[in-house]
């Protein structure tokens, strides 16, 4: 054998089958087999740890084990607003929460999170407190709808998200976030609704798609069907947020591939 792949010695007993004893032939092959194998294992292990040394390891891992997905990112999105029984009008968004989940390997990459000071209604009232664990000094002192947008789209600049190469989508649970609360609020104080708020994943319906069933009670449901532990406290706008992920990061390892719901504006 003339080097440690054992290639040399594989020529030969090609080369050489014809002159050589069957019986001696077939001790060879049993004698390299081990060590060829015992090679590639070795060859194997090193451009893992290449691979992990460069920060690959995990992304290769999850990218074998699922389809790729026609996003390179997915901005999953739960706004909480202003509310009461009976409902008060204008709504204004109170929490305003964004997670960046990785369209290879569905993990989450990056999140913005900020609290809105209502100017309408600014005082909170019981009904929301317990619906959204928002307190009155959660809020208070915070940045306006308009200051926390700027600071949105700063966010979204420094994440590359506005790169034309990079595709991404907001994803929410239902449509009620980006077709009905920003920009009837936004409309409310007028304000101009970016364009990349005006396409978006409803995951209501793509679990339906891919579970064929209508999730009633939303993320509850989702999780449910999919036997999946509920993250954090309902109505909650981050823990939302973390609960369509791991849903979404679910249906990817079944092999869903998601698709926009929304229709274009």
């Amino acid at each position: 054998v003339s080097d440690a792949s054992g290639c040399s010695m594989i020529a030969f007993l090609h080369t050489g089958a014809a002159r050589f004893p069957k019986n001696l032939l077939s001790r060879a092959r049993q004698a390299v087999s081990p060590l060829l194998a015992g090679v590639l294992k070795g060859y194997s292990s090193i451009i893992s740890r290449k691979l992990a040394s460069h920060g690959f390891g995990a992304s290769m891992a999850a990218m074998s084990s699922f389809p790729p997905q026609r996003y390179h990112y997915f901005l999953v999105l739960d706004f909480e607003a202003t509310c009461d029984k009976p409902q008060i009008h204008p709504q204004e968004i109170i929490e305003f929460p964004i997670l960046k989940l990785n369209g290879r390997t569905m993990e989450i990459e990056s999140t913005f999170h900020m609290y809105v000071q209502p100017v309408v209604h600014p005082q909170l009232t019981p009904f929301c407190t317990e619906l959204t664990g928002i307190i009155q000094g959660m809020v208070d002192g915070q940045p306006s709808l308009q200051q926390v947008l700027e600071r949105v789209d700063e966010w979204m600049a420094k994440e590359g998200l506005l790169d034309p190469s990079v595709k991404s989508i907001f994803v929410t649970c239902g449509d009620w976030d980006l077709k009905v609360m920003l920009p009837g609020q936004c409309q409310y104080l007028g304000l101009p609704v970016a364009d990349y708020f005006k396409q978006w994943i409803n995951l209501k319906k793509a679990y339906s798609f891919a579970m064929g069933s209508w999730p009633k009670n939303g993320l509850l449901d989702m999780n449910k069907g999919l036997n999946l532990q509920h993250i954090g406290r309902p109505h909650s706008g981050i823990d939302d947020c973390k609960n369509i992920a791991n849903i979404m990061k679910t249906l990817a390892h079944r092999g869903f591939i998601f698709k926009q719901t929304s229709k274009p504006f």
